[in-house]
């Protein structure tokens, strides 16, 4: 976390209007909200419109749970988003990756351990974090197992944490208590 104030504070519900304490409720079910969803209700009308790409990364999206899980810690750990990482740690978890799989996700794609196939995904994440681009040879090592909609997704859940990533450290938005922070 770049950090340790945010920068643009959770909105308080005094400044809710009924629209967005309605969206705020759908989001938290009743637990308790989580910031980036009260940081980003300043902005209603874009949190609403980015939900919905959001909500297909995450829950519609055609990757294996475990390799998306995979792909996004990737990039918050390559982001320095420690939001983000706590938040899918525990996600990650529940789509089973054991502590062994995250540790290697910090140390990258030539981390003992991996597989071929999911050291090309890392690999993959890495090179659309650095190049914005998925070079020849990891592109293929991709094929041998994804479909065209499973490539799809996985730029696009690339890019949406990025994304995510770069709005979380800029707002300085804070990582709840409960959540695993970054390794030492």
């Amino acid at each position: 976390m770049h950090l340790t104030e945010p920068r643009l504070k959770p909105l308080p519900e005094s400044e809710r209007d009924d629209e967005t304490r309605e969206l705020l409720e759908s989001l938290s079910r009743g637990r308790p909200l989580f910031n980036i969803f009260a940081t980003l209700a300043h902005h209603p009308a874009l949190l609403r419109k980015w939900l919905v790409f959001a909500r297909h990364i995450l829950s519609g999206s055609t990757l294996p749970a475990r390799d998306r899980e995979i792909a996004i810690l990737r990039m918050g750990w390559l982001s320095r988003a420690e939001y983000e990482w706590g938040h899918h740690v525990a996600i990650g978890k529940d789509a089973g990756l054991s502590e062994d799989d995250i540790r290697r996700i910090t140390e990258g794609p030539d981390a003992a351990g991996w597989d071929r196939f999911e050291a090309a995904l890392v690999r993959a994440v890495d090179e659309l974090n650095a190049n914005a681009f998925i070079s020849d040879p990891t592109w293929s090592a991709l094929t041998e197992r994804y479909n065209p909609q499973q490539l799809i997704d996985l730029v696009f859940t690339a890019g949406q944490y990025r994304l995510v990533s770069m709005a979380l450290n800029t707002l300085g938005v804070q990582l709840e208590e409960g959540f695993q922070r970054f390794p030492k």
